[in-house]
């Protein structure tokens, strides 16, 4: 392209702003697409339940049972396993017995919150599970929806999963997550007995826990080139310690329901207040501070919209043979190896599996 044409396209798309009418039917339809997609998503649990049931069957055989969900974590996409670390791998693929997710707060009249979502691990216990003493751990996601406001008195809306920490009872000199579990538990019983969560001694145990642990996996990481960790300072279980936000279910009501009258206003065509505050306007909010697992949420929706709903196909994924190579293929891959050198180094490394 030459340097005239690129000229004319960057004039054509440095707009300085969209034409606040436009702006206006883009919101409104962005709103009636996340809408129908929750709409979608509610017919969809209904439609799948009954599948799940015959699923639960089939891998309630007994010599698929005693393995199926290892070998499907075995298989896990790359936006699950980068969280699974060997340690992790040790754990998951000793211990545990099954996997279940559930919409629970949909109704079986399809009535209810069909993005929340609880997550039940089953796991040994005794000799069987040399790591920890809990038989199952339930984690359980809420969607819920908040108005924040910002410094200069405008509004932001955020909406996503938020959930408790589920502590882990640990056997001795077996918490992988370096005491960063335990200390997410603590504060969040510290906070329900009232008081200012900055000036915890939970919270202030919490953020050193976190700093440690950072300094730790960097250190980890320098003596370890070959095998850089994927996500510093993060277990799996600290999956368990995710909280996301602290907004309750009552705060989530109202505004949900401020949103679905402004909504209505809007497709009646009456003049509603622009109040939303612009999208480089920060938020004074501190909660990210004290999250042991950022990532949580996005996992939780992985885990629930692909790990789940795919199993058997992972399952069926994890019987088959690695393709062999004869000798001329060997020779062909060495000579493009230094061209795929650089590729190579760009990609994550699969860790070892459960």
């Amino acid at each position: 392209m030459s340097n005239e044409h690129q000229g004319a396209l960057a004039e054509r798309v440095s707009e300085p702003v969209i034409p606040q009418e436009v702006a206006k039917d883009i919101s409104l339809l962005e709103q009636q697409f996340i809408r129908a997609e929750v709409e979608q998503l509610r017919q969809s649990v209904l439609s799948f339940r009954p599948l799940f049931e015959k699923r639960a069957k089939i891998i309630a055989h007994p010599e698929v049972a005693s393995n199926f969900w290892l070998r499907v974590l075995s298989n896990a996409p790359a936006d699950i396993d980068e969280y699974i670390s060997s340690s992790d791998a040790a754990i998951l693929g000793s211990a545990l017995k099954s996997l279940n997710v559930e919409r629970f707060e949909l109704d079986e009249k399809g009535q209810g919150e069909p993005r929340s979502i609880r997550f039940t691990f089953e796991f040994a216990t005794g000799d069987a599970n040399p790591f920890f003493e809990n038989e199952k751990l339930v984690k359980e996601f809420y969607w819920r929806k908040q108005v924040l406001t910002t410094p200069s008195g405008k509004k932001r809306t955020w909406d996503g999963l938020v959930s408790e920490p589920v502590r882990i009872n640990w056997k001795k000199d077996m918490d992988i997550t370096k005491g960063l579990l335990d200390a997410a538990c603590d504060l969040f019983e510290a906070e329900k007995k009232g008081g200012d969560r900055k000036e915890l001694p939970e919270a202030k145990n919490l953020v050193g826990k976190l700093a440690e642990v950072e300094a730790l996996e960097e250190e980890e990481e320098d003596e370890d080139d070959e095998y850089p960790s994927q996500t510093p300072g993060s277990s799996f279980f600290n999956f368990f310690g995710y909280r996301g936000s602290d907004v309750t279910a009552e705060h989530s009501a109202t505004a949900t329901k401020e949103e679905n009258e402004r909504f209505e206003k809007i497709l009646k065509g009456e003049n509603v207040e622009d109040d939303e505050a612009d999208d480089d306007e920060e938020v004074d909010d501190d909660f990210d501070t004290f999250e042991v697992f950022p990532d949580g949420g996005e996992l939780a929706i992985a885990l629930a919209e692909d790990l789940w709903p795919n199993a058997l196909k992972y399952y069926v994924q994890s019987f088959e043979e690695v393709p062999d190579f004869d000798e001329d293929d060997l020779e062909e891959g060495d000579e493009s190896d230094d061209e795929n050198d650089e590729d190579e180094a760009s990609r994550p490394r699969k860790k070892t599996k459960v």
